[in-house]
């Protein structure tokens, strides 16, 4: 079983970034998600980990039938192994200064059981009494839970090695479900960015979803979720289906990084204020249906209480933040992600990105069209990976060469997809004439994200990279307020409340920075639109405002700092930008 003694969990990052954190924070009870989306960059690191830790290595190359799934499930079942390997190793650790031992009970929240039980056993003189109360801690300690992140929205149809097309369940997004149901891993994929009929009705066939013959789900499903809607919808459709939905993982749709899904002007508070209210009917309309499934399908009740957990993520950076979304919100964990890009223990990012990540301030993160998907994406505006396309560009070779096609989903010049990205799609575009110069500045600015978000991994692991890597990255506006490279322990005692690495940095309530990034959203967008789609925005405009007026209500729960002492004036500002706007 996986350890729930933490109140936070760590995100996914980019394709690179978390692939291997799991390595680094589960042998201390820490929650994290590694990205199946480049199954050559998972294939890449099981060889780097494998040689590193003495373990036999079989390449499993694009000839193998199901490769890609293959490939994740041999990579997931090196790290629960190696993972289960080190916290064995932690538990046999003596209870002394600086053990990894130690280092776990340390770092727990100082209001966990766990926490207090081992401050009492420190507080115990009887060394007869004291050795069996590390026994005791040692047998309820347990390690994080190896979650794992598929988009489901990027699902390409794959051909064979000889070039034949294959069945729908080799697609992309299925074969990783696949890859995670076929291993060992007693934990969660992360279903996110978007609804994936296809794909839901895919897991349906796998029984690994369902409960084993002791009642207990090894595999758990987690939607990551823009607003309640979309949490009662999906959660309902799988639960006609006898799947469970173990948690909904609430982000913001714009203060967050990677991809940005903007919720029609409706803020996180409100959102979240929905599901306080509402959670006891979401919970009882999805049991009722599950319940009537799982009789359908004759399959066996879970042992425990049927239940979810609910999480929020985007933006967090106190905290005091995380005690309110947790006290008033009633929420069960946060999701702290951009941070962790400045923690060198816990992520994968070179030592040029990271300088520079540390470095940047509120305009060096940037809303792009850097992303073949037509999604927009939270951008480092001098990355590598945009100083190279804006220098392909200069010189007259625009576009990348595609060498994943993870992104190949543009039809446009046959069944075959093309990424937009790629030099190929940019050429064919200027042979047949491009509709507008819009058209031709906004391919322009496609970057090769398949390739540039899983280059940092590689080159701080120094791993054969062949040509110059210039790796993307895609932290959330957040990063712009956390300076300092930390180490882990900084981060989680910063996230707990025990020191505030922010004290001296002016840094807006996440709240109120949500508020203005949707303010620059809407002003962008706005400027693009034609006059049959302004209705839309009249609509986001309306949220926006209403969101304003909920937090008006609750003003004096959220003073956190001294800033926040001029909550009300900042509210009123936004609502007289957006009335002008």
């Amino acid at each position: 079983m996986y350890s729930t003694a933490h109140t936070f969990h760590i995100p996914v990052m980019g394709t690179g970034f978390s692939i291997d954190t799991p390595l680094k924070v589960a042998k201390y009870g820490i929650n994290s998600v590694i990205s199946l989306v480049d199954d050559t960059l998972i294939e890449q690191m099981r060889k780097f980990h494998s040689e590193a830790n003495n373990q036999e290595y079989t390449p499993i190359t694009k000839a193998v039938h199901d490769y890609r799934a293959k490939r994740i499930t041999a990579y997931l079942n090196l790290i629960d192994k190696l993972v289960k390997k080190q916290f064995e190793e932690l538990k046999q650790s003596a209870f002394e200064t600086g053990t990894e031992i130690t280092k776990y009970f340390e770092m727990l929240p100082d209001f966990s059981n766990l926490k207090k039980s081992y401050l009492k056993m420190l507080a115990t003189k009887n060394m007869a009494i004291r050795r069996s109360m590390q026994n005791k801690l040692r047998e309820e300690i347990a390690p994080g839970s190896i979650d794992v992140n598929i988009m489901v929205k990027l699902d390409k149809d794959n051909c064979s090695f000889t070039g034949e097309k294959l069945p729908k369940e080799f697609s992309d997004a299925l074969s990783a479900v696949r890859g995670f149901a076929k291993s060992k891993l007693n934990s969660a994929i992360i279903l996110s960015a978007g609804f994936n009929r296809k794909l839901y009705s895919y897991l349906e066939t796998l029984k690994e979803f369902y409960t084993d013959t002791k009642g207990e789900l090894q595999k758990r499903i987690v939607l990551k979720v823009s607003d309640f809607r979309s949490a009662m919808t999906q959660g309902k459709f799988l639960a006609r289906k006898g799947l469970w939905v173990s948690e909904y993982r609430i982000e913001s749709g714009l203060n967050c990084g990677g991809h940005l899904f903007p919720s029609n002007g409706n803020l996180i508070g409100p959102i979240l204020e929905e599901f306080k209210t509402q959670r006891n009917n979401l919970l009882n309309t999805l049991k009722t249906t599950y319940t009537k499934a799982l009789e359908i399908k004759k399959h066996l009740f879970p042992k425990k209480e049927i239940n979810f957990d609910l999480t929020v993520q985007g933006g967090i950076g106190t905290n005091k933040e995380k005690k309110f979304l947790m006290d008033y919100y009633k929420v069960d964990k946060t999701g702290w992600c951009s941070p962790f890009l400045l923690v060198p223990e816990v992520t994968n990012v070179d030592d040029i990105t990271l300088k520079k990540i540390s470095e940047a301030s509120e305009k060096d993160i940037t809303f792009s069209d850097a992303s073949p998907l037509g999604v927009e994406f939270s951008n480092l505006t001098n990355s590598l990976s945009e100083l190279a396309r804006q220098k392909r560009n200069a010189n007259g070779h625009p576009g990348s060469k595609c060498t994943k096609g993870h992104l190949c989903l543009n039809n446009e010049f046959g069944p075959k997809g093309l990424c937009t990205a790629s030099r190929q799609y940019y050429s064919l575009k200027e042979a047949k004439g491009f509709a507008s110069e819009e058209e031709r500045e906004l391919i322009l600015k496609k970057s090769c994200i398949c390739n540039d978000l899983g280059a940092s991994v590689l080159i701080k692991n120094k791993i054969n990279t062949g040509p110059t890597q210039t790796p993307a990255i895609c932290p959330g506006p957040n990063i712009a307020y956390f300076s300092n490279i930390l180490t882990l322990n900084q981060m989680i005692d910063h996230i707990y409340g025990r020191t505030d690495i922010l004290k001296d940095t002016k840094r807006p309530n996440m709240f109120i920075k949500e508020i203005f990034i949707h303010i620059e959203y809407f002003k962008k967008h706005l400027a693009k639109k034609i006059s049959n789609e302004i209705k839309e925005f009249e609509v986001f405009k309306e949220n926006l405002l209403k969101s304003i007026d909920y937090y008006k209500k609750i003003t004096k729960q959220m003073v956190f700092t001294n800033i926040d002492k001029n909550i009300m004036t900042d509210l009123l500002k936004c609502e007289e930008e957006i009335k002008n706007l």
